[in-house]
């Protein structure tokens, strides 16, 4: 019988994406010997597909106040980890290891190559540099632990027995499976006596009941409000630009308010009402239509002036008015329902895309059992948490990649004694 190799390290950091990288770079920078465990053939397949593939690496908010209240209402227990390692050390760790970067609008934070792969490499080398011994393609499928202590990983190939003195699970969360994201970790945590709190995709494309946004299918609309509304009372709102696609909508807006609306929906009807022309109130729009009005152009040749044309055709036929009528005949209630139409396009919303296609996983290990400080568990006192696994999770733009590097450095700089 083959006897086991054993191998005793400081650390053993369990899932390879850039919490999990993070967490191994700063456990060897104090010395450590450190392993790092992927059960995919390669480190940070999700980091790769970040910022549509060029890495949205953080949000350039310095004030960490600001920043965790875009966290909702667990953001709070980010902020002793932001003030060691917060969005100004981020930006330096990588233009330190040689990376440039620049700012976009809406304060999103890329590399300056606009290439998630160059900010991978960059942590491979470093984790190189530093001596990490990386395992991929190896499958962890649970803990040894005696004593409320863990004493070694469990590998699905059983060819090593990996020990170590202190553990660190940055396994991620449900979202995008094809990378990698099982949810594995959420079972270690369960097993080992951790609650999880509920999971749900998070910034996920909406599916919706009426057939008419599939016409729209492609169209972006920038510079448009939308706001969920249920029970007839407005919930949120979101300004900025969204999608229209074959099963509904999409775009930064919409997957900024889609936690939101994954849960009310549990709770009843949700609709979505889509504000086309939200720098003008009623009375505004009521004036420059009647001012447009005067002229004597058929309706269809008007339109383009309003709407994009996919727009404009669905605004014909939702109103039921005759393209070729002369706008100067146009009657006030034709014109109270195009303004209604522009000021209130109403969608049912019947779910999300769900975690196949969501980019984020809301819910996770429950922070109330782990210290803000170090992400080590109340429970397993060799245990850390960093990453997607925790009850953390913000809109896009670079914040949830932020509780990543955050968490991951706070990991890592645990005291291993």
């Amino acid at each position: 019988m083959k006897t086991k190799e054993r191998v005793d390290f400081d650390v053993a950091v369990v899932g390879g994406g850039p919490a999990g990288m993070m967490a191994a770079l700063q456990a060897s920078e104090n010395g450590l010997k450190v392993v790092l465990i992927e059960k995919n053939p390669n480190l940070g397949q999700k980091l790769l597909i970040t910022g549509g593939g060029r890495c949205n690496l953080t949000q350039n908010e310095l004030d960490n106040k600001k920043l965790a209240l875009k966290l909702g209402k667990n953001g709070q227990f980010l902020l002793s980890a932001l003030s060691r390692f917060g969005v100004k050390e981020t930006k330096e760790f990588f233009e330190k290891q040689g990376l440039k970067i620049k700012v976009e609008r809406g304060g999103r934070v890329f590399p300056v190559s606009d290439k998630s792969i160059d900010v991978l490499n960059l942590l491979q080398n470093f984790l190189k540099k530093n001596k990490v011994e990386v395992l991929t393609n190896r499958e962890v499928i649970g803990f040894q632990v005696k004593n409320k202590l863990i004493e070694k990983v469990l590998l699905k190939s059983k060819e090593k027995e990996i020990s170590a003195r202190h553990f660190i699970i940055s396994t991620g969360g449900l979202s995008y499976p094809q990378t990698g994201s099982t949810g594995s970790g959420y079972k270690f945590a369960r097993n080992m006596g951790h609650k999880v709190v509920e999971l749900k995709p998070s910034l996920v494309s909406l599916k919706v009941k009426e057939d008419w946004p599939k016409a729209l299918k492609g169209l972006t609309l920038k510079n448009v409000e939308v706001s969920l509304w249920q029970n007839k009372k407005k919930k949120l709102t979101r300004f900025g630009e969204m999608l229209f696609t074959h099963f509904g909508v999409s775009g930064p807006i919409i997957l900024d308010l889609s936690k939101e609306a994954v849960q009310l929906k549990e709770k009843g009807k949700l609709i979505l009402k889509i504000d086309l022309k939200p720098s003008l109130d009623l009375l505004t729009l009521d004036k420059r239509l009647q001012r447009d009005f005067k002229s004597k152009k058929h309706f269809k040749n008007y339109l383009p002036e309003l709407l994009p044309q996919k727009l404009g055709n669905l605004l014909v036929r939702v109103i039921e008015i005759n393209p070729n009528k002369i706008v100067n005949t146009i009657s006030k209630e034709e014109r109270k329902k195009i303004i209604n139409f522009l000021k209130n396009l109403t969608i049912t919303i019947t779910g999300s895309t769900g975690f196949e296609h969501a980019l984020i996983t809301s819910g996770g290990v429950c922070l109330k059992e782990i210290d803000s400080k170090t992400m080590c568990s109340k429970i397993i006192p060799n245990l850390s948490f960093a990453g997607e696994i925790l009850d953390l999770d913000g809109p896009t733009g670079g914040y949830n990649l932020q509780v990543c590097w955050t968490t991951g450095f706070t990991a890592g700089c645990g005291q291993f004694t």
